[in-house]
């Protein structure tokens, strides 16, 4: 395995836990917020140079063992599970960036003493390093530490988080049974189709996928519009799928899950045209689209997975633009109603072009990613399984 020519991943990480610890020591929060700024952009130009380092190397995957050690790398190999590249979180790692930059840099005066800038921080230390980790006890550790920071801002804020907590407690203790049991037994057998089972629960229950989708609405009707689009679009669900599930899944398991996610796609499409309240509406879009994605990643195919990857990437970055677009317009007139026109186009001519623009790139528009990683996936699905494939077109 190829080893990048600087510590890349650990610097990105490094840099949003020291902007956190930085924070503590800044008071006025315009300040805090520039600084906030700051280190996001910092972790953005380091993932992003991690990514032209690892094109520029031979082979698919690169690591990153500045904190062992050559040597310390030699004697156990498991370190390279932590800190790595490969062509899969490669693109993953800039995106989470700039996930949380644009978000930061988003975020208004008005709003900015209602935003945990300090907890976002921490979040975007634990989800790069997320994406850097694959299938080890140390995913499963960081997996569950993701889950933490909005908890506790939602007791911050005073809110029942008995939806969000159970349901965070479940998926963390699928995962440590799921993979504790894995461990003792032999992928090759029958026998290792209950821990599959249970890792892949834990993946779609993180994912809103039904019937585990309870949490996702009452995180954006309660939390912070900033915080549940940093917590809910760099799709980590579908990272813990790819890295815990597909290697040791069977065929038939993945099969299930596909049209798990299929009539997920289609339940929250139909519930997304109904919705009354801005945030709702943009909580069912996101989860008919990350519920597509986890379509592509189970019917293993290259097609299908480079659709996938491609939807990936434009949920992401047309959701965040969306999300961002409906958070700032309640910054400006508190909570969106959808029920009356409120002929907002005169005051605020720029927004209603972003929320164009956003909202049909997250639809898979024409001439947007969306619609190249649709075509491909639609493309993969009908020819590995018809019936599946005329579902996604559904």
């Amino acid at each position: 395995m190829a080893e990048l020519h600087f510590p890349w991943i650990a610097a990105s990480i490094a840099a949003p836990l020291l902007g956190s610890l930085w924070l503590c020591f800044v008071r006025p929060v315009d300040q805090a917020r520039r600084c906030g700024i700051l280190f996001c952009s910092i972790a953005l130009a380091l993932t992003c140079g991690g990514l032209v380092d690892y094109l520029t190397l031979p082979g698919l995957e690169a690591h990153d063992l500045w904190l062992w050690g050559r040597s310390a790398a030699a004697d156990d190999n498991s370190a390279i599970d932590i800190l790595m590249l490969d062509e899969f979180s490669a693109f993953l790692l800039p995106l989470a960036a700039l996930i949380f930059g644009v978000v930061f840099m988003s975020t208004l005066r008005t709003n900015a003493p209602r935003f945990p800038m300090k907890l976002a921080l921490i979040s975007e230390a634990i989800l790069l390093a997320t994406f850097s980790c694959r299938g080890s006890w140390t995913l499963i550790g960081l997996l569950g530490l993701g889950t933490i920071p909005p908890l506790i801002e939602l007791k911050r804020c005073g809110y029942c988080v008995r939806i969000y907590a159970w349901h965070m407690s479940l998926f963390v203790g699928l995962l440590v049974v799921g993979y504790a049991w894995l461990g003792m037994t032999d992928v090759t057998t029958n026998a290792a189709i209950i821990p599959c089972v249970l890792l892949a629960s834990a993946a779609l229950l993180r994912s809103g996928i039904l019937p585990f989708h309870l949490w996702l609405a009452d995180l954006y009707e309660k939390g912070s519009f900033g915080t549940a689009i940093l917590f809910t679009t760099p799709l980590v669900g579908a990272y813990a799928v790819m890295r815990l599930v597909l290697p040791i899944a069977p065929a038939e398991l993945l099969q299930s899950i596909a049209m798990l996610s299929l009539a997920t796609a289609v339940y929250a499409a139909g519930i997304a045209l109904v919705q009354r309240e801005a945030r709702r509406l943009f909580c069912y879009i996101l989860l008919s689209q990350s519920s597509l994605v986890l379509v592509g990643l189970e019917l293993l195919s290259p097609i299908s997975l480079t659709g996938a990857l491609c939807l990936w990437l434009s949920v992401g970055l047309s959701l965040t633009g969306f999300g961002i677009t409906l958070r700032s317009l309640e910054a400006r007139i508190s909570r969106v109603s959808l029920a009356d026109f409120h002929g907002l186009y005169r005051q605020m001519p720029i927004f209603s072009g972003f929320f164009l623009l956003t909202g049909l790139a997250s639809i898979g528009f024409p001439l947007t990613i969306g619609f190249i990683g649709m075509d491909l996936l639609i493309e993969g699905a009908v020819h590995a399984f018809p019936q599946i494939g005329m579902l996604v077109v559904f």
